[in-house]
């Protein structure tokens, strides 16, 4: 019978460095795994009650009554509330002459004239100009009669591709009103005094029109001949 003490065994195994740190750390992970299972149990249990839970039906959407007066006419529209003016000038009234560019508000082929203002219809819901007058590039003028600023665009070749062309003409529509007016921009040296006529005033009012295609010399020069200012 052997009665070699169990201590005395102990003493002969030969344990190196590395087999010590290789046994320590296999009991750590032993340890910690169960917790680490209850903890990702725990979080996707958590995950899953904050879910929304999933209608049995889509709801509709909410329709609204909306009258607009479009290049002088009234148009009664039941419309999206989500609807923006530019969707329910193309998609609704299908004039298609206003563009649909960035759909951002940053590059302005979506200009039209709302109540004498000009605005990105883009960003703007159709439902905030319910009984609003809109001017689109097609309420300016007509292939037969165009408007003096359609002419101008013409005849100084201020377009190449033509897709920003209808918010570039709305656009310098507005503009000439609002020198009219005295509106001032952020070029304007005196906010006491009328804002000249020049082309960095005209510039920098037109900074919000786009033209990827790099006509605003020729557009500049149209804007001036309307004005009555020399191209």
């Amino acid at each position: 019978m052997n009665d070699m003490n169990p201590l005395s065994q102990l003493g002969d195994m030969k344990l190196t460095r590395r087999d010590v740190l290789i046994a320590g750390a296999v009991s750590t992970a032993a340890a910690s795994v169960p917790g680490l299972a209850a903890a990702q149990a725990a979080s996707q249990g958590a995950s899953t009650a904050a879910l929304p839970t999933p209608s049995t039906a889509a709801q509709p959407p909410v329709m609204a009554k909306l009258s607009l007066k479009i290049n002088g006419k009234t148009e009664q529209l039941d419309v999206d509330t989500r609807t923006s003016l530019l969707d329910v000038l193309r998609e609704n009234l299908h004039m298609t002459g206003t563009k649909k560019g960035c759909d951002h508000g940053q590059c302005g082929a979506c200009t039209v004239i709302v109540d004498g203002r000009r605005i990105n219809s883009c960003l703007t819901l159709a439902v905030m100009h319910e009984g609003s007058t809109v001017t689109t590039i097609e309420g300016l003028g007509t292939p037969e009669k165009l408007h003096p600023m359609q002419a101008a665009f013409v005849k100084h070749d201020g377009f190449q591709c033509g897709y920003c062309t209808p918010g570039q003409i709305c656009s310098a529509v507005a503009v000439l009103d609002e020198i009219k007016q005295g509106i001032p921009s952020h070029v304007t040296a005196s906010l006491t005094e009328r804002p000249l006529l020049s082309a960095a005033e005209l510039r920098e009012r037109m900074s919000g029109n786009i033209c990827r295609c790099g006509a605003y010399s020729n557009i500049i020069d149209a804007i001036s001949e309307v004005a009555g200012r020399p191209a």
